[in-house]
């Protein structure tokens, strides 16, 4: 059993490096943390839930992506292991703690609500009052990168891609063949900077649990899609394939709602089933903490505010102004416990597969990568 947090390695193969590196390999100034080659052209496809040993523990289904995996390397997520957190940390190169998603939902300071940085809703939010960091797609188009962003068009003007896909063309396509079409069409244009995203992998595995039949069938979608786009790729391209997260399979939940010493002293459930912001009623928040961490015990870590910061949990620092969205106590299920809160989450207290905490299940992503340089 893991004893102590697995602290994400912030700077030391993470999904900002990868942002960072891949503008670097465009011909762009700044620097290049994976070292990654000079390519003309560059497809990123990002696949919601892929995580390192999810793939490595079903490569059969997956034989082109496992074909990929002995010259594979392996980044970290970052904390959480959540899709808006780490797809900021990829749109804008820096660390959860800077650009300031720091969890699915979160406080709004100041006003008692919740905000769910997916839905973008819980209250009405200007993209870029929430997230005002410049985002790497921004710094690519201007120096004069066609940047791309190939994805579903329910997606396309919501708030979650104003916040960190801003300076993106979005080129919305519903179906894998239209996707993978759009795609290849995309990159016959020079110095093209293409990202696809596919999120299906990631809804069947919360739903049914990775591993399963119906999320077996979705990898295999997923490894056709990344083979057909290498066997696409035009001269000086590359393709790497990444993710966002993993994910583990929930063997037992805890309703901290319906729990009297979980419940005692809280005024918000914010953050998500494995990574659960617990915002304490003024004046309760070292009682909550001390009730949160012996009803855990052995399940969880749980710290708090101050201690989840000076630990480097969101990175190396986090802004002032991000610190009231983080939670009064921060607990981390590292067993395979779901923390659920059923009348604010509904729908994932009905979950089986759930991320978001810091074990390397999901925690691990891969990069694989395939070029015509």
């Amino acid at each position: 059993m893991t004893i102590g947090p697995l602290v994400p390695a912030y700077g030391a193969g993470s999904l900002p490096d990868l942002s960072r590196s891949l503008l670097a390999s465009l011909g762009l100034d700044g620097p290049n943390p994976l070292g990654l080659p000079p390519a003309e052209r560059t497809c990123l496809f990002l696949v919601d839930g892929l995580g390192a040993e999810l793939l490595a523990a079903h490569a059969a289904s997956a034989p082109f992506l496992a074909s990929l995996l002995d010259r594979s390397r392996t980044l970290t997520a970052g904390f959480p292991a959540t899709t808006v957190t780490s797809l900021c940390s990829l749109g804008t190169g820096i660390s959860p703690g800077e650009h300031g998603m720091l969890g699915l939902t979160l406080a709004v300071p100041g006003t008692g609500r919740l905000f769910n940085c997916l839905r973008w809703s819980g209250m009405p939010m200007d993209p870029l009052d929430w997230q005002p960091a410049e985002t790497v797609y921004q710094r690519a188009a201007a120096a004069g990168l066609d940047v791309v962003y190939v994805a579903p068009a329910e997606f396309e003007g919501s708030g979650l891609t104003g916040a960190v896909f801003r300076g993106v063309r979005y080129a919305a396509a519903e179906t894998v063949d239209d996707r993978v079409a759009r795609v290849l069409a995309e990159l016959r244009q020079p110095r093209a900077h293409v990202t696809v995203y596919y999120g299906d992998l990631d809804a069947v595995g919360h739903m049914t649990g990775w591993g399963t039949e119906e999320w077996l069938a979705q990898l295999a979608i997923v490894d056709a899609m990344a083979e057909r786009i290498a066997a696409g790729l035009p001269p000086g391209s590359a393709l790497y394939v990444t993710a966002d997260h993993g994910m583990v399979n929930a063997s037992e939940k805890l309703d901290a709602e319906a729990t009297p010493e979980l419940a005692h002293g809280v005024a918000m459930l914010g953050g998500e089933a494995r990574a659960r912001h617990v915002y304490a009623l003024e004046g309760a928040a070292a009682e909550v903490l001390d009730a949160w961490r012996e009803a855990l015990r052995g399940r969880a870590w749980v710290v708090s505010r101050e201690e989840a910061v000076e630990s480097g949990w969101f990175g190396p620092r986090v802004l002032t102004e991000w610190l009231g969205r983080i939670g009064d106590v921060v607990a981390v299920p590292y067993t395979d416990l779901a923390i659920t809160a059923p009348s604010t989450h509904r729908i994932e207290a009905l979950f089986t597969g759930y991320h978001g905490s810091m074990t390397t299940a999901e925690q691990n992503i891969p990069l694989l990568e395939v070029s015509t340089r």
